[in-house]
């Protein structure tokens, strides 16, 4: 499983972003996916999760209600929506692929990073 994400950049304060994550193989739709991020000095932070068909989503409690997980199997894609952006978001973000625990993701795959820069 290899995952490709982008769409990261420089944005404002209460700016909106969508990340994408494509995967290239054909197993895109059997495994959930989740999106995390890691900010300078501190740990990777779970955000979101979606399962497999889409039904079941999860998400941190930090970015609830501001961040809208997504995905496109025709497309083997994977999105997160991220609205009212701040700049405690500025982070590195990840997407991953895995199977759903009952408040987030176990990660069997990893993507490479795309960063995010929020200016306040």
């Amino acid at each position: 499983v290899q995952l490709q994400a982008s769409g990261g950049g420089l944005v404002q304060a209460g700016d909106s972003l969508r990340l994408s994550c494509a995967e290239s193989g054909r197993t895109f739709s059997s495994y959930s996916m989740g999106w995390f991020r890691q900010a300078p000095d501190k740990e990777r932070e779970f955000l979101s999760a979606i399962s497999g068909g889409g039904t079941i989503k999860r998400y941190a409690d930090s970015v609830k209600g501001r961040f809208t997980i997504s995905r496109d199997n025709a497309k083997n894609t994977v999105y997160l929506h991220m609205n009212s952006l701040k700049p405690e978001d500025a982070a590195v973000y990840y997407c991953a692929a895995g199977r759903l625990t009952p408040t987030a993701i176990r990660t069997d795959f990893w993507g490479q990073g795309t960063q995010v820069t929020v200016s306040s």
